[in-house]
């Protein structure tokens, strides 16, 4: 891949899962669309915390798929093998 195909990939992958993840939320409400909305949330709930006197680091991550976000990232693969 060249360098501006594979920054290319990143946007595009990285749009459809939030744009995915945006929709899945949105089609919580509505009755026949709230199979998208259907997933799983992982990582770290509590933050891991790293105190060294005068700086005081947190860390935490998580990530919370939905069946929307899955088919942003398929949708956002089909586009970048058009392009």
């Amino acid at each position: 891949m060249r360098e501006g195909k594979t920054w290319l990939f990143w946007i595009l992958l990285f749009s459809g899962i939030i744009f995915g993840g945006l929709l899945g939320e949105l089609a919580r409400e509505v009755s026949f669309l709230s199979w998208m909305s259907y997933g799983q949330s992982f990582g770290l709930e509590q933050p891991f915390v790293l105190n060294l006197g005068i700086l005081n680091l947190s860390f935490s991550i998580m990530f919370n798929l939905n069946v929307a976000s899955i088919i942003g990232v398929l949708l956002a693969i089909f586009i970048y093998r058009k392009v």
